[in-house]
């Protein structure tokens, strides 16, 4: 099953190749899994376009994931990291290939400095209001810890 792709959202097999010919290789890409806010996506997606990071996005969302919605969430910054739009969390699994998946949770013991990261890591985000399900959680390859400043 291919994901929805409206304009100039990107399918994965788009960003695939066109990922390979920008930078000539694989990099870390940012996975959004069922954001429930836009203007955090947005964000997510100006800093994912700062760091040269792909951005990928698991539906549903609770806003309206198309281009015109995405666009406004992610101003200037969008064309720069245009997201692959993934219809399901088996769509995502699916339509991806490479890389472990790294989960960011609050819920993890392991401390994001101690993690060595590779070039080809997919890092995730869960729901702003409830993080990822259990069986999400458990197909990731490690769950990291952001520290909390004091």
């Amino acid at each position: 099953m291919r994901p929805s792709v409206a304009n100039d959202l990107q399918s994965p097999a788009d960003a695939a190749e066109n990922g390979a010919k920008a930078r000539g290789a694989t990099i870390v890409r940012l996975v959004l899994f069922q954001p429930e806010i836009a203007q955090n996506a947005g964000a997510a997606i100006r800093a994912a376009a700062c760091f040269g990071a792909g951005v990928d996005i698991i539906e549903p969302c609770g806003f309206p994931a198309d281009a015109r919605g995405l666009k406004r969430a992610a101003m200037d910054y969008g064309a720069l990291a245009p997201p692959v739009l993934h219809a399901s969390w088996a769509s995502y699994l699916s339509d991806t290939r490479d890389g472990r998946l790294i989960l960011l949770s609050t819920k993890a013991s392991g401390a994001i400095w101690d993690f060595r990261f590779q070039v080809d890591d997919r890092l995730m985000i869960g729901r702003e209001s409830a993080g990822v399900p259990d069986a999400v959680r458990h197909a990731c390859d490690a769950a990291l810890l952001i520290p909390m400043a004091a």
